[in-house]
């Protein structure tokens, strides 16, 4: 069906019709309106539009590559290693400041006792004796089930989780651990094992697996205490049918080192 605009106008009066074949009318000349035409013009008008909110975004990079996820992660460890870099160097300004303490502080020897009694159970303190460490590790990614019975692993089935780390922590404190460090931090009571995808986040730094955890007290109840907890007999299913890490090694006699980072308790305030 052709639009009105497309069939031959008269011309002025006195002109002669258009004969076929002869010259077109103004109106075909100028093509009239089209919509095709104008649908055109959108499409170009719309490409411009999306050309530019890609340069805008890319800003210059290749916005179809990974890079901007490779930088955050390289931040993030660079982060996680300056976070290592103060926690020492505050640990050893608390050195200095408990010498200069302990120089002439006014204290009796029993208030001294005393103090060192809560920093030792604070874990800011070096505790020394026999200890145990337990390693944890990721499963092969091409595992398959082991025994019979069992499904195919899932994704989620072959990695170690927040509650693996923290159900060893839990029972390795209940089997009597004097103290506890994990990969190399110690642990004190507002410590935290928190995982965020494959990785552990402590005390603000971020570490991989596999993850090793070691415990000063007397290493027969410790293991007792780690075979007997039921979080951790549910891990060693996943350990036998589809090859999680689980490693339990006797150390000897070792120094964990103390906590040497902020013990300062952060609350919210309301705004004035």
């Amino acid at each position: 069906m052709s639009n009105s605009a497309d069939s031959p106008g008269t011309g002025t009066t006195g002109s002669a019709p258009e004969s076929a074949g002869g010259p077109s009318s103004a109106s075909d000349r100028r093509g009239g309106f089209r919509p095709v035409r104008v649908l055109t013009v959108g499409v170009f008008a719309l490409a411009g539009l999306l050309f530019f909110t890609s340069f805008n975004t890319a800003k210059g990079t290749n916005i179809r590559t990974d890079a901007s996820l490779l930088k955050l992660s390289d931040l993030i460890q660079e982060r996680s290693e300056k976070n290592g870099e103060l926690d020492e160097t505050n640990g050893a300004l608390r050195d200095d400041v408990e010498s200069l303490a302990e120089a002439d502080d006014g204290s009796t020897r029993a208030q001294d006792d005393k103090l060192a009694g809560l920093e030792k159970d604070a874990g800011t303190q070096k505790v020394k004796g026999k200890a145990i460490t337990v390693t944890l590790n990721d499963a092969p990614p091409n595992a398959t089930a082991k025994l019979p019975g069992y499904p195919e692993p899932q994704p989620d089935y072959l990695v170690i989780h927040q509650q693996d780390l923290q159900a060893v922590v839990n029972a390795l404190w209940q089997g009597g651990a004097q103290g506890i460090k994990v990969m190399d931090q110690r642990l004190i009571s507002t410590s935290a094992v928190r995982c965020v995808g494959n990785t552990l986040i402590l005390q603000g730094r971020v570490y991989s697996p596999p993850y090793k955890i070691q415990a000063v007290g007397d290493p027969e109840k410790l293991q007792q205490a780690l075979a007997e907890a039921p979080a951790i007999q549910n891990y060693m299913v996943y350990v036998n049918v589809y090859g999680l890490g689980w490693k339990v090694t006797e150390d000897g006699t070792v120094t964990l080192p103390g906590y040497s980072g902020t013990v300062d308790l952060h609350y919210a305030k309301p705004v004035e």
